[in-house]
């Protein structure tokens, strides 16, 4: 069995950490503004190892979809004739 680390009891920090020169909220702003990190499931990121990869597939999934609902009034139309 592995042991844990060891934790300080004690709630004072370490005397290397230095925060001296630390700017409060640096990143606030641009936070709010949203994130674009996306957690890959193990199996897609097999098949999609970099983000080049991903970006990619993506592009040509938007490029299919955009071709596919332009012809979807079209295609629409017919088979409401059809029906009547």
């Amino acid at each position: 069995m592995r042991q844990k680390a060891k934790v300080p009891q004690d709630n004072d920090m370490r005397e290397e950490y230095d925060f001296s020169k630390a700017v409060r909220g640096k990143y606030y702003q641009r936070y709010l503004q949203g994130t674009n990190v996306v957690v890959l499931e193990p199996d897609v990121a097999a098949a999609f190892p970099t983000a080049e990869a991903v970006n990619d597939a993506l592009r040509s999934l938007l490029r299919i979809a955009k071709r596919t609902t332009s012809l979807t009034p079209r295609s629409s139309k017919r088979a409401s004739r059809r029906a009547a």
